[in-house]
């Protein structure tokens, strides 16, 4: 019997040459499609798996599980890496390893595979996942394998590869550039986009309309929080009401698209220390994480804020290099969760050409005091307790003068 390997395929170019020579070394190939909401004809890529010689095809539909316990998940921590990137493909990579494992468990299969580069991040998260799951699996990994790179170097080799084993080559595998598309963002790299200076023409957008396109009226919105997590989306403008968490996301996409919201060009440093120059198109998560920093500011505790936000670059790190499912992850998002207990209100947001704003937020656990912040009255605070607060804070600092006086020196010396 062939030794059984569920390959993470996805009808491009480069899993369909993996299945083939996965094939032609008599492995038994299942191949698993994770709907993450790709926006890909996701039956014609199981029918080209069929086509190609895989001998199971599963499709998984993953979307809620993707908003709901990774995106919404992010949200609650504020989550950006390098304080750009909401981290859209490293946030759906732990969920679809996850599966894949699950797959190979239910079919006895003793290998997965994946067509992520030696170069890139991916094979970072998902083999991570994978032995975080199941310590015992055994991974192929091709771009690191050494028989296949001696056959297979990059794109040109892979479409002769396809062409010699009457592999379908669809037009999109034509693309000038890398692509990866969910339903939280798209990323373009690669092609024309290594070059750092280059500027990308506004047709290469797939999710966002340009700035140019963008109306010309401002979009008027309401966002429902209830322990950090969004639970309803309100359009001002046309009274549309959205409570499922799916479909609210997929809500936000729409006005965000429509909007221009969410487009960063930059450049990142990758897990493996290769700098790397990407295009992000977010629109959704980007309304998402400018509103709940927002309902924070309002309802959040000044020092558990300090904290939590101490854990956030780590978070994002951790989510970026592939460590969803470690001992410190689950330590933080215990921390993370325990944060947005009262995270309660509404935030009002108006969105044009590609800005978003916050307008105004209220909050049931509100602990702002719109007495004891006023400058016209006193409201509860004696301005006179000030002058001890400062004489208190001043005494290292007066030791500290005097120190440097002694010795001749001055701050900053």
């Amino acid at each position: 019997m062939n030794p059984k390997v569920v390959l993470a395929y996805s009808g491009g170019l480069d899993t369909s040459v993996i299945l083939t020579w996965l094939q032609d070394r008599s492995y038994d190939v299942i191949a698993y499609i994770a709907d993450v909401g790709q926006h890909e004809d996701l039956a014609a890529a199981e029918d080209k798996a069929l086509k190609t010689g895989a001998s199971t095809v599963y499709r998984e539909d993953l979307k809620r599980d993707f908003v709901e316990d990774y995106i919404f998940t992010a949200i609650k921590a504020n989550a950006i890496y390098e304080g750009r990137y909401l981290l859209g493909t490293s946030l759906a990579r732990p969920l679809i390893a996850r599966k894949q494992i699950e797959i190979a468990h239910k079919e006895g299969a003793e290998y997965v595979a994946h067509g992520a580069t030696g170069k890139g991040n991916d094979q970072v998260r998902f083999e991570l996942t994978y032995y975080a799951l199941d310590p015992d699996i055994k991974v192929i990994s091709p771009w690191k394998n050494q028989e296949f790179l001696s056959q297979i170097t990059g794109r040109s080799d892979l479409l002769s590869y396809a062409l010699a084993h009457n592999i379908p080559i669809s037009q999109s595998e034509t693309e000038i550039y890398s692509e990866d598309a969910n339903l939280m963002h798209i990323s373009h790299e690669a092609g024309l986009l290594e070059d750092p200076l280059y500027c990308p023409p506004d047709t290469m957008l797939k999710y966002c309309k340009s700035l140019k396109e963008a109306p010309d009226e401002e979009t008027r919105i309401e966002i429902h929080f209830k322990d950090g997590t969004p639970i309803k989306v309100v359009n001002v403008e046309d009274g549309t009401v959205k409570t499922d968490s799916l479909e609210l996301f997929q809500y936000l996409n729409y006005l965000g698209s429509e909007n221009g919201v969410g487009v960063v060009d930059m450049v990142e440093n990758r897990t493996v220390g290769i700098k790397s120059r990407g295009v992000y198109e977010t629109p959704g998560a980007t309304i998402l994480w400018i509103a709940h920093q927002d309902i924070e500011g309002i309802a959040m505790d000044r020092e558990v804020m300090r904290l939590r936000d101490m854990l956030t670059p780590k978070f994002s790190e951790m989510v970026y290099s592939g460590f969803w499912f470690s001992p410190e992850m689950d330590f933080i998002l215990k921390a993370i969760e325990k944060s947005q207990e009262m995270i309660d209100g509404v935030v009002y947001l108006s969105l044009y050409k590609g800005n978003v704003r916050v307008m105004g937020r209220e909050s049931p656990s509100s602990l702002y005091d719109r007495d004891l912040s006023s400058m016209d009255i006193e409201g509860g605070f004696s301005q006179k307790d000030s002058e001890g607060f400062i004489n208190i804070h001043a005494i290292r600092l007066k030791a500290h003068k005097a120190i440097l006086d002694k010795h001749g020196k001055t701050f900053f010396d």
